[in-house]
């Protein structure tokens, strides 16, 4: 378990600063399966870093990123965030959202996301 608290620090801290997609290359597996609320999953890396690279391109201010809770199970891990940003089409965001992370051979095989709409 120590590991996996290790792994989701370092993802979160490589969020904060600014290195969101450099922690997607380092800790996301090949077939990762990625899901916002109920919306369709995204499988595989290819398919989830295009997504990733579409969102971060959207970004015109970025104001904050901040975990607000971490919890570590067996191979499971959950962030809560808090975000302030504003996005080229959705205007200001100010919200908290849950990533729930399950892991398998040091990378995130499966993330879900769970915020309002």
């Amino acid at each position: 378990m120590n590991k996996l608290i290790e792994n989701i620090s370092t993802v979160n801290d490589m969020i904060i600063q600014g290195k969101a997609l450099e922690a997607f290359d380092e800790f996301y597996h090949e077939a990762v399966i990625m899901q916002e609320n109920d919306n369709p999953e995204v499988v595989g890396k290819a398919a989830n870093r295009k997504r990733e690279e579409a969102f971060f391109a959207s970004i015109t201010e970025f104001r904050a990123a901040q975990p607000i809770k971490v919890t570590v199970g067996e191979n499971t891990t959950m962030v809560e965030w808090h975000f302030d940003y504003t996005h080229k089409d959705w205007g200001i965001k100010n919200y908290t959202q849950v990533a729930v992370q399950d892991w398998k051979d040091g990378k995130i095989i499966k993330e879900k996301f769970y915020y309002g709409s």
